[in-house]
Order: structure tokens, then sequence, then C-alpha cells
């Protein structure tokens, strides 16, 4: 054996006693020169000081051997798992190389040691461990299933172990660890054991008087529950088995934690608990009779005990959202103690214990859909007892996430990405303004651009410059929704800035040479210059792509030749007052005729509702004289109407009016690619129509957008509005007056 000095005495007894017992187990699986082999590399290993205690004082040599020795008392006597945890820490120290660990005892106890070193170094990562993620990242990295078994008997050995450690934060830390992690993972598994001996030592390391007070109280009363679940069951047996009930009746007491769950609950002393202990009544019968043998037991149960209605909880008529199906009562029993009662069928208990709706989701820990069927799959072959099951779980790849990837930040949190995630994926899942200004990363020290493709394990520092700003080609790189909204959003922000920089200098060139701007003759000059929008034009000037000298002398000559071919000014082209004397109408109001036939009316079309021709009308006369037209249902009229009535005219169009009205469109859709340029595609194909400005705004996985569309007549704009709502992704379109 290896040289006993390096251990303590206590630690010398403990390992003859277990090598002892492993040289027993694995005599029939394991070769005489596997075992002196062992033997050979774990003294060489120990003699070299390979073999150092951690900075906790825990012996690695103890600590894998009562490791190996759980996975012979849960799992199976497995030569190459347990190979694999004697000899993992040497390879990982470098006294041994996983390629000699394949010439010498074969590539499957290779492959397991290698997945106990990837873990190794994802906790030298530091992740958050009550993160749902890591779970799934830790799960990704084992690669085998056998890994996470050897991991969660390594931690219940190490928690056996800790009971009198002097360092209470590494206690608290390794309880906290094993809470949340590894007693999940042993659920899952169906190590039920395992997961409630790592729960209770949890809870004695965490909240050691609690424990203490409700271990104590079970130990004082455990002769006497156990005598009073016999005292109560026997009459039930009698009953069922005389009318001819085949089932199977057993008692059961709650573990300690989950009492302590069940105290905190309900807010009640542990006398108060009703189901400190339960009765399991199983029955075999077929499936068409589950529901009639359940209640009829339940009945036979009501005969001898006193039943408590309101305690009734009925998940056979309707089971559980997880599929739980059971009948649970409570009986007043001998000395009026309350006993819950659990009836329910074979498939019911095999669907509740390790079926369809496993049980540890019963208790209400977190489900997930994929690798909850796998590890039931899992569970399902190591319950059954089969020789060659080790053989079965060998060959179960854990691909149960390759579809997502596990990264993690330089403070040890961890992200998911869908697999193809970037950098910068990465960089807006921590702020819009990181991802904005995001020039690359440091991925594991090295420097990545921004679409590098991250990989579970990753950990990512985003490098940022206060001088880079979105550009378009960066949604070619992303592939979660909210990298590609807020790039699209930071996008338009920049657009907008650089049209407002260009329509300032325009405007102030304009001013310089005395020159107003006329917006629709504007509109019209951009359209013929081959933009679709006034934003697209004005980020033009921005960047120079025009020149702003020559711009101010094309838009002279295009306003020359518009009005050359207008023969009339817009005013007398549009509206006519004419005042109509009817001798035989009372009313005196007058009627304001839209047409051609009176020229020099001053009027304006109100901006706050944007009349088109078709819409009803009614006119204002304001204090200048001038008379501004308003749809009937504008907000403002109703308030005209109640302060100057007298100035409110009646208004109509006159005959087909040949000029175009500005109308503002509100669209609400799916953020697709290519939806607005779905839209505005339309929109151009229309003769009697002109997209002249568009505002979009986009947030969860929505856009909303704001057209302004030149269009002849309301009938023209109803048809548009009909067509745009056609358009696949569309939610909503509806006129409005902003």
């Amino acid at each position: 054996m290896a040289e006993l000095r390096y251990f303590h005495n206590n630690e010398r007894d403990e390992l003859l006693r277990i090598v002892r017992k492993l040289w027993n187990n694995m005599r029939f699986d394991a070769t005489i020169d596997d075992l002196w082999r062992l033997h050979s590399i774990i003294s060489s290993g120990v003699n070299q000081g390979v073999y150092r205690r951690d900075k906790y004082g825990i012996n690695p040599v103890i600590r894998s051997l009562i490791t190996a020795e759980l996975i012979h008392d849960f799992i199976a006597h497995d030569r190459n798992m347990t190979i694999a945890v004697l000899i993992y820490n040497l390879c990982r120290n470098g006294h041994i190389t996983e390629q000699e660990i394949g010439e010498w005892f074969g590539e499957d106890v290779a492959k397991l040691v290698h997945g106990l070193i990837k873990i190794s170094q994802l906790y030298k990562k530091q992740a958050a461990v009550d993160d749902e993620n890591f779970r799934k990242l830790l799960v990704t990295f084992a690669e085998d299933i056998r890994v996470v078994i050897i991991m969660i008997l390594d931690r219940l050995g190490l928690m056996r172990n800790i009971n009198n450690h002097g360092d209470e934060k590494f206690v608290r830390d390794i309880s906290l660890e094993s809470r949340y992690l590894y007693a999940p993972l042993a659920h899952k598994l169906g190590l039920y054991q395992v997961k409630t001996e790592l729960e209770d030592l949890s809870l004695k390391y965490l909240q050691r008087d609690v424990y203490n007070k409700i271990a104590a109280h079970l130990n004082e009363t455990k002769q006497m529950r156990d005598q009073y679940i016999e005292e109560f069951t026997a009459p039930i047996k009698q009953v069922l088995d005389r009318e001819h009930i085949k089932c199977h009746v057993k008692g059961r007491t709650k573990s300690i934690n989950s009492i302590w769950n069940k105290m905190k609950t309900k807010k009640v002393d542990m006398n108060d608990i009703y189901d400190l202990f339960a009765i399991r009544i199983i029955i075999d019968t077929p499936p068409e009779y589950e529901k009639r043998d359940c209640w009829y037991a339940y009945s036979l149960v009501g005969d001898i005990y006193q039943a408590n209605p309101s305690r009734l909880r009925d998940w056979i008529t309707m089971p559980k959202s997880n599929g739980y199906e059971s009948l649970h009562g409570t009986f007043k029993g001998k000395d009026d103690k309350w006993v819950e009662v659990q009836i329910r069928t074979e498939r019911m208990d095999e669907v509740a214990e390790m079926g369809l709706a496993a049980h540890w989701r019963y208790k209400g820990v977190k489900a997930d859909g994929g690798i909850d069927r796998w590890m039931n799959n899992v569970r399902e072959v190591l319950e059954e007892g089969s020789k060659d099951r080790m053989d079965l779980i060998r060959n179960m790849h854990m691909n149960l996430y390759d579809e997502e990837v596990f990264v993690f930040t330089p403070r040890g949190d961890v992200f998911q990405f869908p697999k193809g995630a970037t950098v910068l994926d990465f960089a807006f899942r921590i702020h819009s303004r990181v991802g904005c200004t995001c020039m690359g990363a440091k991925v594991d020290g090295k420097n990545q651009k921004i679409n590098y493709r991250l990989r579970s394990g990753d950990t990512v520092e985003i490098i940022t410059s206060s001088t880079q700003v979105p550009r378009i080609d960066w949604l070619n790189w992303v592939v979660t929704s909210k990298a590609r909204n807020k790039i699209r959003l930071a996008i338009n922000e920049v657009q907008s800035k650089h049209a407002d920089m260009g329509r300032e200098l325009v405007q102030r060139r304009f001013k310089n040479r005395k020159i107003e701007i006329d917006e629709p003759t504007m509109s019209r000059f951009i359209s013929k210059k081959g933009y679709k929008t006034m934003t697209d034009f004005y980020v033009a000037i921005d960047e120079e792509k025009i020149d702003i000298a020559t711009l101010v002398e094309d838009y002279l000559e295009f306003l020359a030749k518009q009005q050359e071919s207008t023969k009339n000014h817009e005013t007398a082209e549009n509206f006519v007052l004419q005042h109509k004397a009817d001798e035989d109408d009372r009313s005196s109001d007058d009627i304001l005729v839209i047409g051609n036939n009176v020229k020099g009316i001053n009027y304006k079309l109100s901006r706050c509702c944007n009349p088109i021709y078709g819409d009803a009308i009614v006119g204002f006369i304001a204090s200048d004289g001038a008379i501004k037209i308003h749809r009937r249902d504008c907000g403002n009229v109703r308030h005209l109407l109640a302060k100057y009535p007298y100035r409110i005219i009646k208004s109509k169009w006159s005959g087909k009016v040949g000029k175009q009205f500005a109308a503002t469109l509100k669209v609400v859709g799916n953020d697709d690619i290519g939806i607005v340029s779905n839209i505005t595609s339309l929109i151009n194909k229309e003769g009697d129509a002109i997209l002249r400005s568009v505002s979009i705004n986009s947030t969860g996985g929505l856009f909303e957008g704001h057209l302004v569309i030149g269009i002849n007549s309301l009938d023209n704009l109803d048809q548009l509005i009909k067509k745009i709502k056609n358009l696949k992704g569309v939610k909503e379109v509806q006129r409005t007056s902003y």
C-alpha cells in the first residue's frame, strides 16, 4: 500500500477499510494487472508528493476512495468509473497523461478522466452555482452521464466528512452548492437516497439548530411512530384484504429537510404537521378500474377512521399540471392524531416516482423538458438492476444542449445564448450602450473580433470605444432578437441625428440665399432625386454625398419648372369660397365650396388633423381672416364649436382635385427582416401615393412606424391601408393626425 506516513491515524483506518472493500468488489470486474497497476500509480503519486491536501486540508486520496466506495454502494461495481475516480487527480496534476491512461486501462477510462478534468476547469471560473444556466453548462461539460454521477457521489462523500471542519465559510459554500446544484441533479437521476441525504446535510450545516431540534424530535419519537404506523395500518390491511383489493400498504417518515420546508411553508410547529409521516396504499388494478378502486379504498379507510373533508385532495379526477395523480386524504387515528393517507395505483405510483411526471418536479424543483426526459431514461436504467446497465448508461451521450452555448462574464455569471451567437450578442445582452460601442472582446484572454462565435465555457470581456457606432452589417452577425432590435434602434437614432444635421445645413444655406423652402415642392424634388424618404436625403447631405451648392441650384431650377407648369395658385386650384344666398332658406350660414371657380381665397389645411380630399370637413375663420379647414371629427373642432360657433362655416369638396395631400399612417407589425422594405415598396408602386417620410421604432419583437403619405383622396388612402394590412407580419394600420 502507499506510504501510510502521508495519512493521519483516522485516515489510515479509513483507507485500509475502503481498499479491502474495493479489492473484494473489483476482483470480479478488474484484472489483477489493473489492481496492481492502480496500487503502483497511486503509491508513486503519494511518494512523489503529487497528492497534496487542498487549502482546506482535504486529503485527495481519501476523498477519491470514498467516492469510489459510494459508486459501488449506490450504482454498481463498475471497473471504469472506479479506476477513473482513483487516478483522476494524478492526471490533473500531470503525474500521468490521458494517453497513458488509455493505453493502460482503455479509452473509456481516459474519456471519464477527461470529463472530470473539464469539470475542474469549470470550477475555476467561480460561476454562481445556484444559477440554472450553471447546471445546464455543468451537464454539458460532463459529456458523459457517469461523470455527473461521480460528481454527485463525490459531493456526498465530501458532505459526510466536513461535519467538524474548522472553516465555516468553506462548509457553508459546499452546503449551498449541494442544496442548489447536486441535490436536484441527484433527484433527476433517481438517486433519491443521495438527494435526501444531501438536503439533510445541507440543512445540518447551514442551520444546525433547526436540524438538531427536528432530528432529536424524530429520534425521540421513532419507536413510538413506527408502532403507531403499524397499529394504524393493521385494520386497513385487513379490510382491504377482506374486500379482495390487491395492494400493498407502507408507511414513511418525511426527511428532516422536508419537515423544515413544511414548517416554513405552513408556518406551523412540527406537532401540527399532518403528514409528518404518511401511509401509502398502492393498488394493483387495470387502468379502466383505477378511479373506482381508489375511491373505494378511500371509503373503506373512512369507515375505519374519521376523515377530514377539508384535507381531501383529488388529483385523480383532476391531475396536477405535471401529470401527478393520487388521492390524498387525512384521517384521525388513535390519540386524535391526523395521518395522511395517499391512495394510488401501481401506474400512478410509477408516474409519480420515475415516469412521465418525475417526483422531483412534484416537489417543486424547476423543470426542464429536455433534461427531464433524458434523465428519466437514465434513471430507469439505473433502477432496472440489469447486469448490463452500465453499458447502456455508457452509451448515452449528453447532447441535451447542443443548440445552446453557455458563456461566462469575468465575474463568473453565466449567460445562455442560442448556438451561433457572437460577441455582439453578448455585448447587447449586457447593456445597449455596451453593444453600440463594442469593438471586440477578450475571450479567455485572447482578442477576438465582434463577429467571433461563442462556445460553451468561454469567458468574455467586452472591449468598447467611444468612437464606435452601430453599422447595418452588424445585423448579419447577431442571432438574438434583442441584439437585432437594439442595433436597428441605434441605427435609426444615428440616422435621425445625421438627418437633423443635414436638414439644418440645407435650411442654413437656403436662408443665406434668402430662399424660402416650399415643403411640398421639396418633397417632390427629393423624390425626383431618387430618395425614398426625407431622412435618407438629409443623411446624404450630412455625409457629403450631395454637394450643397449644387443642390440649391438644382432646387431653384426644379421650382421654376413647377411654377411654369402650374397655371393657378394652389389656393385657387383647390378651394373656392362661394356664398350662395337663398331667399327661401332661413339659414344665414356661409357655405365653402372647393373647386376651380374662384381665385384668391386665403385658406390653409389644418395640420392638427390633415384633411384630405374625401374627408368630411368644416371651415374656421381665423382672427387674421384666413380660413382653416378641419376634418369634422377633429378634436379641435369640438372646442371651436363651443367657443366660436359664429366663426364656423360649412365646407365641402367640389370636384376632383389634382393634387396630393399629406396623410400619416401608424403601422404596427412583427420586427422581421424586410417588412419595412415590403411596406415602402408597396407604397412606391401605387400610382396615387408617394412616401414622403418614415420613422421606425422597435421594441419587444415589434416595430411601430409612422409613415407620411402623399395621397390624392380618402378612397385611395382606404385602399392603400387595406393593401398594407394584407402584408405578412403587419398587425395594425390606422390613420393618425401626427
